[in-house]
């Protein structure tokens, strides 16, 4: 049986890009969630007027795969302490967010923010929001794969193709 946990850190390429190569993932699909505008649009979502969050949906096996190695991956592709934000890219569509669907995957986000918290991980306070999945809506199509379709895209050359680099680097046993 499959789960599926939504999660947003910043730009969708670069979360979709990660995930699509983890073993266990079965889907990783750009998409908005956290907001309140029926069927939004990327245009839309992008004035930071629609409430919604850039996000991954990935839909995984729990048995190849644990929500806390999700999430380990997760806070390691972005930087939950930027407010609203990452990098560059500013606005509440681009903030942290686990839009949990079981009370598993809520509690284990719980939890790891917590030991992050303690050990001292991150330099600043953990902003990561953390709420039920209330609806998920697919980005569009040219979204899909995006960094793979557009190798020569200067965001994708300039911020995602580093990020992807060092992911492949510390999660290299985890890999497709």
């Amino acid at each position: 049986m499959t789960q599926q946990i939504t999660l947003g850190g910043g730009c969708f390429w670069c979360i979709e890009g990660a995930f699509k190569q983890v073993r266990g993932v079965l889907k990783a699909q750009s998409g908005y969630a956290g907001g309140d505008k029926p069927e939004p649009t990327y245009e839309e979502v992008c004035t930071g007027n629609t409430g919604h969050a850039e996000v991954v949906q990935i839909t995984f096996e729990p048995e190849a795969l644990s929500v806390r190695d999700i999430l380990e991956i997760f806070f390691a592709l972005h930087d939950p302490t930027q407010l609203n934000r990452q990098g560059n890219d500013v606005g509440t569509q681009y903030r942290s967010a686990i839009f949990y669907q079981t009370e598993e995957q809520r509690e284990e986000a719980e939890k790891i923010i917590a030991e992050m918290r303690e050990e001292g991980t991150w330099d600043g306070e953990i902003v990561t929001e953390i709420e039920p999945l209330d609806k998920f809506w697919p980005a569009e199509d040219y979204h899909d794969n995006y960094v793979e379709r557009n190798p020569q895209n200067a965001y994708c050359q300039a911020v995602v193709h580093p990020k992807l680099a060092k992911f492949k680097r510390t999660f290299a046993e985890r890999l497709e």
